[in-house]
């Protein structure tokens, strides 16, 4: 079921929205309406299909990023774009289930001398999630009482939306922190600059989500960093599979992402110890302000860490390149490239790079795509069916699927993923491609899954000879590991047994039929507004 005209584009338009925006503004210009009216609950969902991305052409010349004419070929361009950290490969660890992931924060949180940085997209309010806070609190405490750790310092970014649902919230969780530590505490709160005048005032809560969110998960204690897609929340510390990799004393990693918080910080909502909140002074608004204005300073904020990293890394680079050949095996043998996403911002530099890499993929090449949602863009699934690389894409099974069993239209969504998947199969079974593309689902009792992530391996045995191991940080894709010499064949890696043993091939339920969607709404509206909620951040 198609709309001539999307929902989204109507009321962000700038005649419409600035009409909107006025009248909100003076109705309502001392309220903070939480709640709302479900007259507009499917407006943001009923938006089009993104265009592909946009083609990222081929640099020439070399790269000049640390050290990068040890970098094969074939990714060298990479660093022409964004900045290339060089680490050493044995700084690099998998944590493989949610409790070690929460038990390392903690231990992490409670050791930090100098620095916690916490993104998320929000902080859940059980007890698990109050044990974090109590270790942030120790170690704030320990800090006033030790002359070692004077001025450590604990910043925490949320999204603005999820953080503030309910009574009980990711806010009220950290104010007594931030109460307390006023000088040492920092609690920052993302909110899109789509979602401003009526639609804010008449989407109700959980559904303003799907506009936009702050949706970077990084964890950050001193000189090491975990990147992850885990929110800071109970299930994800117990039993919501995700993936975890920790930069082990990578100090100049840490530093980029500790910088890249504090500018999305600095375009944020400050949180205030009375529970109000505030932008810095001289900030525009994200919602009360002009929009354009605020995606350009915010822009220019964001992207000024990227490009000054960047520069820093070319210039550092002529004096790094004549010591690569002297390297051994257990050197900084391991590039990390960071790309930021932030498309309402205009920045999409992730997927540029992630296209980019998914056209490269020739047919000496598998690429492992996970996610606990089938949610491709079509330029995506356009991509995939008309490469030669072979393809292994993994999803939550309907019983694992985190909104499985949830009431109303959210009870709903597991079939309707269920629906975009079979479409994408069956094109991949009218092209012929079944032998190339393999689509797969994870299963296991009591759990659910989340992973979000791309592996793509290149001719193994031909180039582990010759070139070092790669790991892409995403904050988007998150995790995209590419042509790397590890210690154990790639087919071996921690993730690879996500697809096996419980595991099986799609076609066994996606070419029975769609379950029934019996929601308050018809069933052709419904699943065209879900076929565009698939693009959306919902946790």
């Amino acid at each position: 079921m198609a709309a001539p005209m999307s929902w989204r584009r109507l009321v962000s338009s700038p005649a419409i929205a600035g009409v909107f925006t006025r009248i909100s503004d003076r109705l309502f210009r001392a309220r903070d309406r939480r709640g709302g009216s479900s007259v507009l609950l499917l407006a943001p969902l009923l938006a089009e299909t993104d265009l592909p991305p946009r083609h990222v052409s081929r640099p020439t010349g070399s790269a000049g990023a640390q050290g990068t004419d040890g970098l094969c070929s074939h990714f060298r361009w990479m660093a022409e774009h964004v900045p290339a950290f060089r680490v050493p490969g044995a700084h690099v660890h998998i944590l493989t289930s949610p409790d070690q992931f929460y038990q390392t924060m903690k231990a992490r949180i409670r050791t930090a001398q100098r620095r916690v940085v916490m993104a998320s997209l929000y902080l859940g309010t059980g007890q698990l999630e109050q044990e974090l806070v109590d270790c942030m609190e120790e170690a704030l405490q320990r800090s006033q009482e030790s002359s070692r750790s004077p001025d450590l310092k604990v910043s925490v970014l949320l999204d603005y939306t999820r953080g503030s649902r309910g009574q009980v919230n990711s806010r009220t969780m950290l104010l007594p922190l931030l109460q307390r530590f006023t000088s040492q505490m920092r609690v920052s709160l993302y909110h899109t600059p789509d979602l401003r005048g009526l639609l804010r005032l008449l989407v109700p809560q959980r559904f303003n989500e799907t506009i936009g969110v702050q949706h970077i998960k990084v964890y950050l204690f001193d000189d090491s960093i975990i990147i992850s897609g885990a929110n800071l929340s109970d299930s994800y510390f117990t039993n919501r599979q995700d993936r975890y990799v920790l930069l082990e004393n990578c100090r100049e990693v840490a530093d980029f992402f500790s910088e890249l918080v504090e500018a999305v910080g600095d375009v944020s909502l400050q949180l205030q110890p009375d529970d109000s909140v505030s932008m810095l002074e001289g900030m525009v608004h994200p919602y009360k302000g002009n929009r354009q204005d605020f995606s350009a300073s915010a822009r220019e904020r964001i992207m000024e860490v990227v490009n000054t990293a960047h520069v820093r890394q070319r210039l550092l680079s002529r004096s790094e390149d004549s010591e690569d050949e002297g390297l051994s095996n257990g050197e900084e043998d391991t590039w990390v490239f960071p790309l930021v996403q932030m498309k309402p911002l205009g920045i999409q530099v992730d997927e540029q790079v992630t296209q980019r890499l998914l056209t490269d993929a020739g047919p000496d090449s598998t690429v492992f795509l996970t996610s606990g949602y089938f949610n491709l863009t079509r330029a995506y699934m356009s991509l995939i069916l008309g490469a030669g690389a072979s393809y292994r894409i993994l999803t939550a099974s309907p019983e694992v699927n985190g909104f499985f069993g949830a009431k109303g239209v959210a009870g709903a969504i597991p079939a309707a993923y269920i629906h975009i998947a079979r479409q994408f199969y069956n094109q991949v079974c009218r092209l012929g491609q079944q032998e190339r593309v393999h689509l797969h689902e994870y299963h296991r009792p009591q759990w659910t899954f989340h992973a979000k992530g791309g592996w793509r391996f290149s001719s193994w045995r031909a180039i582990s000879q010759t070139c070092w191991s790669f790991i892409i940080i995403s904050l988007r894709v998150d995790v995209f590991t590419v042509a790397s010499d590890l210690k154990k064949h790639p087919q071996e890696t921690f993730f690879t047994h996500w697809f096996t043993p419980r595991s099986y091939v799609v076609t066994q339920w996606i070419s029975g039929s769609v379950a029934s969607l019996t929601t308050s709404i018809s069933k052709g509206l419904f699943l065209s507004a879900f076929v565009h909620l698939q693009r959306c951040c919902m946790q």
